[in-house]
């Protein structure tokens, strides 16, 4: 059994695409929570910074570690554009659950789970060849 999920590369892919993206949701999620309740920042403003600044985490632990790419200027413009992307997905979504009464320090934890399973389509698509 452990013999095919180590022949299972896509298997083993997504597994680590989990490890990463946890790490990144959780960076992003601490930052968020910093931002607007610790300092008082505005949520989109402290949702966008957190995410920002998980992206940097995300694009070098997603190249090395989950699709074990090579961090060039192609893959980061592509990894980028495909970030680009999923940021909107992530504010339009932040803002529905605020606008119909989540409240703001719980919304992300509704976004994460629908943002995460379109970006690992797209960064994937973004990273692998």
């Amino acid at each position: 059994m452990i013999e095919k999920l180590k022949n299972n590369q896509k298997l083993l892919e997504f597994i680590r695409f989990v490890i990463v993206g946890v790490g990144a949701t959780i960076l992003h999620y601490a930052i968020y929570l910093a931002l607007e309740h610790g300092i008082h920042f505005n949520y989109n403003i402290a949702y966008t910074l957190g995410y920002l600044l998980s992206f940097i985490f995300n694009f070098f632990a997603s190249t090395f570690f989950t699709f074990k790419a090579e961090a060039n200027t192609q893959n980061g413009i592509k990894f980028a554009g495909a970030h680009l992307i999923n940021y909107f997905i992530h504010m339009i979504l932040l803002n529905v659950f605020i606008y119909i009464g989540i409240p703001d320090n719980f919304a992300p934890i509704f976004v994460f789970p629908i943002a995460i399973i379109i970006n690992f389509f797209m960064v994937r698509l973004a990273l692998k060849n």
